[in-house]
């Protein structure tokens, strides 16, 4: 959708009519009117370059903000409407939840052993300036969780950038984005530091240990390098939107609230068979209750066949649930009868945080559904969001 075209106004203070005179792109036909500029049919690239040339001069001036798409305010600041520049596509539109942009209120530490290297690590969560969002810092180097540095792994999700790797990150991203830490450095160090690659503990297999970690150290209103709070924007699903390989699909519809529905199907393994789950809506409590306790599984019959595989090192009863196509669950009981599939929505939720950018919401505001999905359609779904494909 780069070349879309429409109507921005920027409503500005009097006294940034100045800054701005050296700052509009000459190939823009502005206009001024009491107070109002105005820029008509102009390309989302010429707003992006509008918007890169106009931030730091508002915020270091404390100049409020307000933008204006086909004369319909939206209550923002500019870093919101750079977002919204950045990842507005046919599908999404990107409006305010609210509430303010937050971070955690301390930093906290958590060690455990890998699910699929077998090594241990250690994540340090720290706070975070709003509109920086949620990135990973490895060997000093800054990975942001966002789908622009998603690359496709067998059974977990992975950022990569500069040859440098961190895996399974979809618990913990799924952890941060559902109790709203927005804003987050995730610092991570390796049992072997000269390697390049670095995973995520698995803990128990769930999203639990990371909840806690959460509620213990708090949450507060972030607040910028300048020492301005942040508006919260959330990307607003406009039409129907699917993605499918084989007879597995996931997709999105309009919805006024976040809806997750998701469905397995494990024919060979009747104590798993056919499961559906749905939340209606969804929200940090329903989260915290229902799905950040549900644990990781697998078939026993694939366990060889997926260590062969180098995957799955540091998988054990303790980090997941195991059943048999004969025997049944290897480790009861469980948490929930259709824990499996509770699972499953509960790393939809971290694949689809790698929407969020600069401290907003990742999650869409929609009805998502998804059958016999995995990580990489849940990422194909947020590039499709994204107007990448």
């Amino acid at each position: 959708m780069s070349g879309s075209s429409s109507r921005f106004f920027l409503q500005l203070p009097v006294h940034g009519f100045g800054l701005l005179s050296k700052g509009v792109p000459v190939f823009i036909s502005a206009g001024k009117d009491n107070g109002m500029l105005q820029f008509f049919q102009l390309k989302r690239s010429a707003m992006i370059l509008l918007l890169k040339e106009l931030f730091g001069l508002l915020l270091d001036n404390n100049s409020h903000t307000k933008i204006y798409i086909d004369q319909h305010p939206l209550s923002m600041t500019l870093s919101g409407a750079f977002v919204a520049a950045l990842r507005s596509s046919i599908f999404v539109s990107w409006k305010s939840t609210g509430r303010l942009q937050q971070t955690l209120s301390g930093s906290v530490e958590r060690s455990g052993k890998a699910l699929h290297s077998g090594k241990v690590s250690k994540v340090k969560l720290c706070p975070e300036f709003a509109g920086e969002g949620r990135y990973f810092k490895f060997r000093s180097n800054l990975i942001r969780a966002t789908i622009d540095f998603a690359e496709e792994s067998p059974l977990c999700t992975t950022l990569c950038k500069d040859g440098f790797r961190i895996r399974t990150v979809e618990h913990l991203l799924s952890a941060l984005e559902a109790t709203g830490v927005d804003n987050c450095r995730i610092e991570i160090q390796n049992s072997e530091p000269e390697e390049f690659d670095a995973e995520i503990p698995i803990l128990d297999g769930s999203a639990s240990e990371w909840v806690k970690v959460i509620e213990e150290v708090g949450l507060e209103v972030a607040i910028d390098r300048h020492g301005n709070s942040c508006e919260r924007l959330a990307p607003h699903v406009n039409e129907p939107v699917s993605i499918w390989r084989n007879d597995s699909f996931v997709a999105a519809f309009p919805s006024p609230t976040v809806r997750l529905t998701y469905g397995i199907n494990f024919p060979q393994v009747h104590a798993i068979g056919s499961q559906w789950f749905s939340s209606s809506p969804l929200d940090n409590l329903f989260y915290s209750e229902q799905i950040a306790s549900s644990r990781t599984f697998c078939i026993y019959e694939e366990v060889e066949q997926l260590r062969s595989a180098g995957l799955i090192k540091g998988g054990s009863l303790e980090n997941a649930i195991v059943c048999s196509s004969g025997k049944g669950w290897l480790n009861p009981p469980l948490r929930f009868h259709d824990e499996p599939c509770r699972h499953k929505v509960l790393d939809l939720i971290g694949d689809l945080s790698l929407f969020a950018q600069y401290g907003n919401q990742g999650l869409p505001v929609a009805h998502i559904v998804a059958y016999k999905g995995g990580h990489a359609l849940h990422a194909d779904l947020v590039r499709r969001l994204s107007g990448v494909i």
